[in-house]
């Protein structure tokens, strides 16, 4: 592969990287309605006898349940959310200076897999203390794990990228 293979194929990842960062930013501000929306599709048709037989209905209800109660009663608890959400989003906006200078900008790259790699041990931990169900902290460790992917094959090229310039030089 040439250099401008390996450009194109970082930035390429890095995109997908920084969509997934924003897809997820983007759906953590409105839970509640997302719940309300989801759990009638879980308790209906295709999809009820799967969800049901898991755990993931009953599970989704429960906490459908409990954003309901709680921004009912304490809507400001939200804003934690939010400011999740703001996060995922501050986060992608850190990943335009690797797809402009990916080599320049390597570490951030290197950040984002150090932050992945801190995704399972933060759900397992944090996910026992607070009592969620064993297959949702797995699917949350999926995120870090995923996320990694787009990342260590940008980096792959990004090292390409550095010592092709070094020879160069």
């Amino acid at each position: 592969m040439n250099q401008t293979t390996h450009l194109r194929r970082a930035r390429i990842w890095l995109k997908v990287f920084i969509a997934g960062l924003v897809l997820s930013g983007l759906t953590a501000f409105p839970l509640e309605t997302e719940l309300q929306w989801l759990v009638p599709v879980l308790r209906k048709g295709l999809f009820h006898i799967p969800a049901q037989s898991i755990g993931f209905l009953p599970w989704i209800e429960r906490v459908s349940n409990a954003l309901s109660v709680t921004n009912a009663q304490y809507p400001f608890l939200a804003y934690g959310t939010d400011w999740l959400a703001f996060a995922h989003l501050a986060i992608a906006v850190a990943f335009i200076g690797p797809l402009i200078d990916p080599v320049r900008n390597k570490w951030i790259i290197t950040f984002g897999l150090i932050a992945c790699a801190g995704v399972p041990p933060l759900a397992l931990i944090a996910g026992q203390i607070r009592g969620i169900p064993i297959a949702w902290r797995l699917v949350d460790c999926s995120f870090g794990v995923l996320g990694c992917v787009p990342l260590i094959i940008s980096m792959r090229s990004v090292i390409v990228l550095e010592r092709l310039r070094t020879f160069k030089e």
